[in-house]
């Protein structure tokens, strides 16, 4: 027989569409994005 405490289902809310659209549009731009890192002389 399952579970049927209602604590299983509150702990995985689902993510609104603005949500999803935040992380995907995150995710592309971190992609996007290339760190430019100076050369190390020599001292």
């Amino acid at each position: 027989m399952g579970d049927k405490s209602p604590r299983s289902h509150m702990s995985t809310k689902a993510k609104s569409l603005k949500e999803k659209r935040a992380d995907k549009h995150a995710k592309a731009a971190a992609k996007d994005h290339i760190e430019i890192i100076p050369p190390k002389g020599k001292r």
